[in-house]
């Protein structure tokens, strides 16, 4: 029985279910259990199946009167009515006197204060009695306020309060936010129940949660973690984070929740309470030790907070785990109750601003529930990611303390909406337009407070490090500033959003600076995780783990400015376990440290009469800085589609991260404010050259740009990198005009490595802005390389030569010839040496990356250290080498750590072969120069070490290793895309370095250089080959083949040639060549490649079937001197060149030859069929046959003698043969002799450009099928990351090579969609003896067939035609692609014959809308789209203005929309593709042109 038998009505939390009731819909007074909608009255009943936001509206208690819901605004006033109705109360009892301890509705103090214990305490009629805790220490305080708690609060209060009395565990389930926590701490406070606390993650082992071992005094021990802990201690155990936990976690607290039943690792047992105690009975303890069994306390509980999902990102609930837990929806505070807080908090602010606020939050969450979708009350049209609507009481606070901030401004910090809804057409004017209707004016400005502030804060301010940071006052980067510091007041963390370079760092670098704070770099990456951001694991000298703090938590203790770098790359699973950090200043670390906020550590300290000294050193509590803040930095979201392209996998700002900060954008400088800080960083400090304007025009134009290609090409052009151009230009000049501002513009966008439309569209803004390249007529004034004992000069730059020092032997010495353009670029590379850059060299391989910044060193004398990347070096690999040594793991500074103490050049090569967020660490060292390695040592600028780090102890000084101001870094690259297939660094960190794009050398430096390397060799011979590389280069570029030939590999024939003068041209040749003999294509090309300039290769390999210029080798040995007399004698042991003759009769009649059914290879003989390299059956590669028959096996190809020695009666027989097959053949696919000579008219002359198009088809593949690795495995490779978890014989310490699973919530993986619409009409059919349009489009259509086979799985096509007839005639089916030539050939025919009898007119507009608009309709079942309209130009003719036609290539930005004009009377085409945007419009009046122009299409989403 109750002990509150009268004093109060249980009154639930009416949570209802609606269904349509079929009485009519008006109703002049309705009852409570109806509410309207469009269609009717919905009847309520009190079920709970609703979605949580459902409940949010109707959670209040119900009421006697009516719910009729007119309005938004008079929906806000039902709620505040229900404030009035019959509430819970919760009191608290003494158990001996069951008396009162207090008679108001709310208990106004806390249970444990002024109590004797038991107590009995009582939520409505639901009471439980508390005994005291055993340890205070870990019972929650401050959480519960009596005087703030809302009825919904309480209403869940006192369900939890009915769970634990039937001794269930719980599962708190809602929306993200602080709310599920806060409340299993309050309900731990209101019964005095000891917690333990984990927050889950991917990263989350079974260690972490049962027992993890540590070595201590050098021996492996076993400590019990949080759920062992919590069910021997009879603790509350919570849990947040469910759905974020892999799989294969959770289910080992199946038994332990089921029965209270779990086995340890260190042998020992958990049982139940009630079978412990019965076995007690009947065995005594001295049996149960024996047994190692322990006893699960009676009142240990479970409390699992969780999302909703799939509502949500993460992992659906396993089946198992869910049916053992008693489930809570924990919905959000009515709107009333909200509002009624928020006054209560706040009760200086307006009440229409928090209403206004709050209206708009609570309408947003409606907006996502269906049973409210179609209510007259919804104001939405479209649904809406979810609100944080625990950030208004942040929000309410800042209007306090700032009465004059726009609420506009304010909302978008809250909810940027503009940056997370759907991007559709009119989404973001709904979105506005509501937003006007709630109040709100979207067009205000910041705050006058906000420059008050900053004027407030500048008082007695010391500024950043200049030689990092040079900040310049402009107004729009202050308005930012004080926006932030209007944040700081109320405490409330942030999250800065920029693009790359746009002064993110600065910024935060004036705010630290303003608020006196020491920044804590904090550079976030993918695969980190929740260790690395909360503590690592170490051992100290005599073997035994420890765990060290990362920066995070010292920068928590310490009260610094933790600037989280990178929220967007990192996981969003790892940055669960500081949510609670960042709501409630709390942290519980893995090795049982617990952070506590400064209030609560000190009323826990004053009610326990401990000393902060004693709850530190014996209890391992910590108070959090009060000072301590968290500033994040990212880049905006991509876009997110609303048909959910491809690209929103990327979407990082999902609700659970819009809980977590209030988010402030960085704007886009006004012109005047970026040149302002661009002449800063000239000495002129003013006046800014007429180039560096243009410059600045151009990278203008390029950003406001509406041109995705354009505005990719902005980012290259940051104000940082605009500054380093100025200061160039300004220490430098323009020497001989060679390093002009249109040279300049192209080095910084890497243009001679950009896709050809990028390229011509980056060139044509430079010459609008009035940028001209270097004229071509003026040669280059010849550069020379000279030193001094003291000084090194190239060209007309000078710089110190470093004195010797003990690393002498660290400094390069290569062979380098000075070729002119070499020395160019070294003289450009010294320049930025002497500004103090770090440089970054990209370029295809075999360009002499490494020769050039070895031979600069050498120059300068400087050591170096020397790094190679790889796709398995992880972060810990490039800043600290483990090992372990006598049991003890030991770690060595890794030489990027060695050349900063030290003053070196580091050289990262290959750095695009790592993964980037592993090389993503580089960026605060490149850009403020500090470092935290994961030992805990810091690589801090001496300046940083005057300002913050005075008064060190000997252990923190040896903590700091201080950086070099010598030190620099050299990083080398592959140019991004196919054939490299590595990451692109420079779009991600290329803009804190120095650039420089290094290209192969042109013909005059390369043949410069091939005589360097063999000066007695005809320079015809150099001259042939330099030139037959310069077109095999230019192969490269436009496509044609996919290897890009360097002059690493012309200089190794030369090399070759000069040390093996007997062998022939053709032997040396072969040496870079033969990587291609299995490639037919490939192979043809070159072959005619080098014919052209007499560079005749071997005509293949039949088993090497190759003879030696040297006649029959042997192996023999000799003295040098022996050696020596032979060379002199001009006879290299004796060999000549000869040639092996081969008989006719050694030919037999051709033949078909066997099948073999396993499908093996063949080589030679003249047995089986599809052979390679044989004689007189049908395969590939031999001489002899019949024809040519493929088996899928690799070719062997024989010689041209060979083949020669066929009898003219064998070759006679076997074209006989050859002919009736062909004829088999073409019956079989009811295709005739005529046909086939027909289909390979149409064929034949498009058979490279296939060639062409299959290659850019082949690198989008070869991308597809990169692996990754998986961690936290029990078999593989050994994690370095866990070498201390290896030493001390745990189990997950391996890592595997897998393909890498989705994560929960990503868009599945699809192929990517060509639609290809067809001219067809009759003008085609009309011109065609004209131009040859009509071909053109035959042959267009038969390229992408032709090229498209067997790349199904990652590109599907459809072809359609229209004419005056129709618009969308269908020619081939998405699901029906032909299967052989006669199909192929009878898709050309029909199109011909529709071409000619079809009637006059024209419908490319109509038939590129319905193109565009059903490929969008099917957006979701594809990665990309892509719509390309082939036509002529005849548009003028049928009145089509070229505006529509640039209007429907536009219209929907999921769907790629391209026009190839392929017919043209006169300069039409021309003149019709300049008035479409750029890149949207082609002229290709040569179908050898179509590839390029599909490259070009192609390039930016599939290679880059």
């Amino acid at each position: 029985m109750s002990l509150l038998t009268n004093s109060s009505r249980l009154v639930t939390n009416s949570v209802v279910k609606f269904r349509l009731h079929l009485r009519p819909t008006t109703c002049r007074n309705p009852s409570p259990n109806y509410i309207q909608s469009k269609k009717g009255y919905k009847t309520l009943s009190t079920h709970r199946h609703l979605p949580f936001k459902t409940r949010t509206l109707l959670s209040a208690p119900p009421t006697s009167g009516s719910v009729h819901f007119h309005s938004l605004s008079s929906l806000s006033q039902k709620f505040k009515n229900f404030q009035n109705q019959e509430k819970l109360w919760v009191r608290f009892f003494s158990a001996s006197s069951l008396r009162l301890s207090s008679k108001d509705s709310k208990l106004s103090t806390s249970p444990q204060a002024d109590a004797e214990y038991p107590l009995v305490v009582a939520i409505g009629s639901v009471s439980k009695e508390v005994t005291q805790p055993k340890n205070p220490l870990f019972v929650p305080n401050k959480y519960y306020d009596p005087a703030t708690t809302s009825q919904t609060e309480l209403g869940h209060l006192q369900w939890m309060l009915k769970k634990d009395l039937l001794g269930q565990d719980m599962f708190l389930i809602g929306p993200p936010g602080p709310m599920r926590r806060r409340l299993a701490m309050a309900f731990a406070e209101l019964t005095s129940r000891e917690i333990e606390y984990i927050s889950l993650s991917r990263d989350t082992t079974e260690s972490d949660m049962k027992q993890r071992r540590e070595v201590i005094l050098k021996t492996a021990t076993y400590i019990d973690q949080s759920a062992v802990r919590a069910a021997t201690e009879g603790r509350l155990l919570i849990i947040e984070g469910i759905e974020k936990a892999e799989r294969n976690v959770l289910p080992l607290l199946n038994n332990l929740l089921e029965n209270r039943e779990m086995h340890l690792e260190d042998g020992r047992h958990l049982i139940a309470g009630d079978r412990y105690d019965k076995l007690l009975k009947e065995h005594g303890q001295t049996v149960l030790d024996k047994w190692k069994l322990v006893k699960v306390d009676e009142n240990f509980r479970v409390i699992a907070l969780g999302l909703p999902v799939p509502f949500f990102k993460g992992n659906p609930l396993d089946p198992p785990l869910r049916s053992r837990f008693q489930g809570r929806s924990i919905v959000p505070l009515t709107a009333g109750e909200m509002l009624s807080k928020l006054k209560t908090l706040t009760p200086s602010v307006p009440e229409e601003k928090l209403a206004s606020l709050s209206n708009f939050g609570y309408s947003v969450v409606w907006s996502n529930d269906p049973d409210f979708r179609d209510s007259e009350q919804n104001p939405w049209t479209i649904t809406l990611p979810h609100f944080p609507l625990d950030s208004l009481y942040d929000a309410s606070r800042l209007m306090s303390v700032a009465p004059d901030i726009s609420l506009y401004r304010l909302l978008v910090r809250l909810y940027p909406y503009d940056l997370i809804v759907e991007k559709d057409e009119g989404q973001l004017k709904a979105v506005d337009d509501t937003l006007t209707s709630f109040g709100f004016n979207i067009s205000d400005s910041p705050s006058k407070s906000s420059g008050k502030l900053v004027e407030k804060y500048t008082t007695g301010s010391s500024p950043p490090p200049s030689e990092y940071f040079r900040y310049i006052p402009v107004a729009s980067h202050e308005s930012v500033v004080g926006e932030l510091l209007e944040s700081y007041q109320v405490k409330r963390d942030i999250c800065l959003l920029g693009e790359r370079g746009s002064g993110k760092s600065v910024i935060l670098s004036r705010f630290a600076s303003l608020i006196g704070a020491k920044i804590e770099p904090i550079v976030l990456y993918k695969d980190m995780t929740a260790r690395d951001l909360l503590q690592q694991r170490a051992t100290k000298r005599d073997g035994d783990t420890v765990w060290r703090n990362a920066p995070l938590v010292s920068a928590a203790l310490e009260g610094k400015l933790a600037v989280l770098d990178g929220l967007d790359q990192v996981h969003s699973s790892t940055l669960a376990v500081i949510f609670r950090l960042v709501h409630d200043r709390e942290l519980q670390l893995h090795d049982g440290t617990r952070l506590l906020r400064k209030d609560r550590f000190d009323a826990l300290a004053a009610k326990l009469s401990l000393s902060a000294e004693e709850m530190a050193s014996t209890h391992g509590i910590y108070p959090i800085h009060p000072d301590f803040f968290i500033a994040a930095t990212a880049t905006p979201p991509p876009p997110k589609s609303a048909s959910g392209g491809g690209k929103e996998k990327k979407a990082w700002l999902t609700p659970e991260m819009l809980s977590l900060f209030f988010y402030h954008r960085v704007p886009r400088l006004s012109v005047g404010e970026e040149e302002e800080i661009v002449s800063s960083f000239c000495s002129s400090r003013g006046e800014l050259a007429p180039e560096t304007r243009k410059i600045i025009a151009t990278a203008r134009q390029l950003r406001e740009s509406k041109e995705s290609s354009k505005k990719s090409l902005s980012s290259s052009l940051s104000t940082r990198q605009l500054a380093r151009i100025a200061r160039r230009t300004e220490l430098f000049g323009v020497a001989d005009g060679e390093l002009g501002p249109f040279e300049e513009v192209s080095r910084a966008c890497l243009s001679r490595f950009l896709p050809p439309l990028n390229k011509e569209e980056l060139e044509n803004t430079m010459l609008k802005n009035g940028i001209l390249p270097r004229s071509g007529s003026s040669p280059f004034a010849e550069k020379k390389v000279t030193s001094s004992p003291t000084e090194l000069t190239i060209g007309l730059t000078s710089a110190p030569i470093w004195p010797d020092t003990e690393h002498k032997s660290k400094v390069p010495h290569v062979l380098f010839y000075d070729i002119q353009q070499h020395v160019r670029v070294l003289e450009e590379l010294l320049q930025d040496y002497l500004m103090g850059e770090h440089l970054l060299l990209v370029g295809n391989q075999g360009v002499g990356k490494n020769k050039l910044v070895d031979q600069l060193l050498y120059l300068l004398n400087r050591p170096r250290e020397y790094i190679q990347l790889h796709r398995d070096t992880t972060v810990q690999a490039l800043t600290l080498q483990q090992k372990v040594v006598d049991g003890v793991v030991i770690t060595e500074d890794s030489p990027l750590v060695r050349a900063a103490r030290e003053g070196h050049v580091i050289i990262i090569d290959e750095a695009d072969k790592a993964p980037t967020h592993v090389t993503c660490i580089l960026k605060t060292l490149a850009e403020s120069g500090e470092m935290v390695l994961s030992d805990g040592r810091r690589i801090v600028p001496q300046s940083i070490i005057d300002l913050h780090y005075q008064n060190l102890t000997a252990e923190e000084s040896n903590a700091i290793i201080p950086l070099h101001p010598d030190f620099r870094m050299f990083v080398l690259a592959n140019r991004p895309g196919f054939p490299f297939l590595g990451n692109d660094f420079y779009s991600v960190l290329g803009d804190l370095f120095s650039v420089h794009a290094i290209d192969n050398p042109s013909f005059e430096s390369e043949m410069e250089l091939l005589k360097n390397y063999g000066p007695d060799i005809d320079p015809a011979y150099l001259e042939r080959i330099a030139k037959a590389f310069g077109d095999l280069r230019k192969m490269a570029d436009d496509g044609t083949i996919n290897y890009p030939y360097s002059t690493r590999e012309a200089v190794n024939i030369v090399k070759h040639l000069r040390k093996f003068p007997s062998d022939s041209l053709s032997e040396a040749i072969d040496n870079v060549f033969d990587f291609d003999v299995y490639n037919a294509e490939l192979r043809q090309t070159v072959k005619d490649t080098l014919h052209k300039y007499n560079l005749k290769p071997s005509d293949g390999v039949l088993l090497r079937n190759r003879t030696s210029g040297d006649g029959n080798l042997s192996v023999q040995r000799m003295s040098v001197a022996d050696l020596q007399k032979l060379q002199r004698a001009g006879d290299m042991m004796g060999m000549k060149p000869s040639e092996k003759n081969f008989q006719s009769g050694d030919f037999k009649d051709p033949k078909f030859g066997k099948v073999d059914p396993t499908g093996a290879a063949h080589v030679g003989g003249n047995t089986w069929a599809g052979g390679s390299g044989g004689m007189g059956t049908a395969g590939l590669g031999g001489a002899g046959g019949p024809f040519r028959l493929d088996s899928g096996n690799p070719v062997f190809q024989v010689s041209d003698q060979v083949k020669e020695a066929v009898p003219p009666e064998v070759r006679k027989m076997a074209r006989e043969m050859a002919r009736k097959a062909f004829e088999e053949k073409l019956k079989e696919i009811k295709m005739s002799k005529y046909e086939g000579n027909v289909y390979e008219e149409f064929l034949g002359p498009i058979r490279p450009q296939i060639q062409a198009l299959r290659v850019i088809l082949t690198s989008l593949q070869a991308k597809a099928k990169e692996r990754k690795w998986v961690r936290h495995q029990t078999s593989g490779e050994l994690d370095d990351s866990k070498i201390i978890e290896g030493v001390i014989g745990e189990k997950n310490v391996y890592k595997l090579r897998k393909d890498e699973e989705p994560e929960p919530g990503d868009p599945q993986q699809k192929p990517k969609r060509l639609k290809l619409v067809v001219d067809v009409s009759g003008s085609m059919y009309r011109f065609n003896g004209y131009d040859r349009r009509l071909d053109r489009v035959l042959e267009s259509c038969l390229m992408v067939m032709e090229s498209f086979k067997g790349f199904e799985d990652i590109f599907q096509y459809e072809i359609v035609g229209h004419s005056g007839d129709d618009f969308k005639l269908p020619i081939v089916a998405l699901a029906d692609t032909p299967k052989d030539n006669k199909e192929r050939l009878d898709i050309m025919r029909i199109m011909h014959l529709h071409a000619q009898f079809c009637s006059s007119g024209d419908n490319t507009l109509e038939a590129t809308q319905e193109a565009i608009k059903s490929v969008g309709s099917d957006i979701d079942e594809c990665d990309e789209a892509f719509v390309i309209v082939l036509s002529d130009a005849n548009l003028e003719r049928y009145g089509i203005n070229p505006k529509e036609l640039a209007k429907i290539l536009n219209h929907n930005p999921d769907v790629k929309a391209f026009s190839v004009f392929i017919g043209s009377l006169g300069d039409q085409a021309q003149r019709l593709t300049e008035q479409l945007p750029p890149g949207k419009g082609y002229v290709c009046l040569d179908t050898t042109q179509l590839p390029k122009i599909l490259q070009r299409i192609f390039t930016q989403s599939i290679l880059h």
